[in-house]
Order: structure tokens, then C-alpha cells, then sequence
């Protein structure tokens, strides 16, 4: 582990692809987003890796003096080409390496990616769903790659298996500077969602007895 001496106030996650076979649009939007991130002022947390969107990101990010964090598991370290030039952690397991990047987080920022990225992404939504955070969740992208899910989204809150507030939480842009004034003005500024209803004595059907 490197030195993880915190400069920058607050940090904005980066949820995004590994994968460096992608269309060039996509690793151009990573590299704009670390920068616009590093110009920003806000810390950079990441999964760790030097390839694909995650190693464009952090590699501008970097190298326009911006203050960084990757967080990556052990056996990830080869596969995913750890990025060695900027503080990062190396955890046991995949768990690990979410939850820290989520305690890490102000704020998320979902770029363009695969399974793994859109595991990372509906699991902070779950958790704020379940009233473990209050945090913007920022999708990013120029292509309405992410249409699909955020209409299914949508769908699960018009056939009410989730509430509709859930939406005032979760953005779509398609700039860097876009996402990251969302975040500036969302952290901190919500707060956490009353989770369910609670029901009166008169809405429990009462059970016949036996």
C-alpha cells in the first residue's frame, strides 16, 4: 500500500470499464473526466487499474495534478495492471474493495462499462434504496449508453417495487463538467430517504386464527 495522504476534501468515485478494446470515444470521456475531476479539486477514487476507462481516467487525472486514490483486490493486480504511480490499497476481495470506494465517496460518477461496473453502480443505488446513503449517483455518458438501465429503473418505480423518490438521486449528463457540478451541488445537501411505510394497525389483515 502507498501513501494515502489525503489533500482534497471530498472525493467523487468513478465507477467504469477496465476494458481498453472499446470504441475511442469512451476512453477519450475517461480521460476528460479525470482531468475535469483533477481541475476540480476533488479527489479521484477509483478501482485501481492502469487499463481501460479506470487507467484513462487516473492516468489524466495524475497528470493534471490531481489527487488520487485506486482501490483494487489482490488478485485483480495483474489483470487489471495496477496503476502504481498514485496512492492506491490492495484488499482481499471484490467486497472490500466496493465498500471501501463507497466510505471513500461523496459522490459517484458512472462512466461507460461492463458487468462490473454496472454491478458496482446498482448495488449504491440498492444501498440507497435501503437508506444506507444519501449520495448522487451520476451517470455519464454521450451515447445514451445508459438509457436502457435507467429506463428499467423507471419501470421498477412505475410498477411500485420502488419508490419514486429514488429517481431524485440518480443523473445522466454527458459532460464531465456537468457531473461533477451535479455533485457540488448535491453533497451533503440530502437527506437520508425515509425507507418504507410503515403501516397502521387498520392495514395489517388480520389472520384467521388456527
Amino acid at each position: 500500500m502507498t501513501d494515502q495522504k489525503r489533500t482534497s476534501a471530498q472525493s467523487l468515485c468513478v465507477f467504469c470499464g477496465s476494458s481498453s478494446v472499446v470504441d475511442q470515444d469512451y476512453l477519450d470521456l475517461a480521460r476528460e473526466t479525470g482531468t475535469a475531476i483533477a481541475a476540480s479539486g476533488y479527489r479521484l477514487v477509483y478501482g485501481g487499474g492502469g487499463v481501460g476507462l479506470m487507467g484513462a481516467c487516473a492516468k489524466a487525472a495524475f497528470e493534471a495534478g490531481g489527487d488520487v486514490l485506486g482501490i483494487i483486490p489482490e488478485f485483480l493486480q495483474s489483470r487489471e495492471v495496477l496503476y502504481e504511480d498514485v496512492p492506491h490499497e490492495v484488499v482481499p476481495d471484490m467486497h472490500t474493495r466496493k465498500a471501501k470506494m463507497y466510505e471513500a465517496a461523496d459522490a459517484f460518477i458512472v462512466l461507460p462499462g461492463g458487468i462490473g461496473t454496472l454491478e458496482e453502480a446498482v448495488e449504491v443505488i440498492s444501498w440507497l434504496r435501503m437508506g444506507l446513503h444519501a449520495k448522487p449517483v451520476i451517470f455519464l455518458d454521450r451515447d445514451d449508453y445508459y438509457a436502457p438501465l435507467l429506463s428499467l429503473i423507471r419501470h421498477t418505480c412505475e410498477a411500485k417495487f420502488t419508490p419514486d423518490w429514488l429517481n431524485d438521486f440518480l443523473y445522466e449528463v454527458d459532460t464531465p463538467e456537468q457531473a461533477i457540478a451535479l455533485s457540488r451541488e448535491n453533497i451533503g445537501k440530502r437527506e437520508v430517504p425515509q425507507l418504507f411505510h410503515q403501516p397502521e394497525a387498520k392495514d395489517i389483515e388480520r389472520q384467521p386464527e388456527a
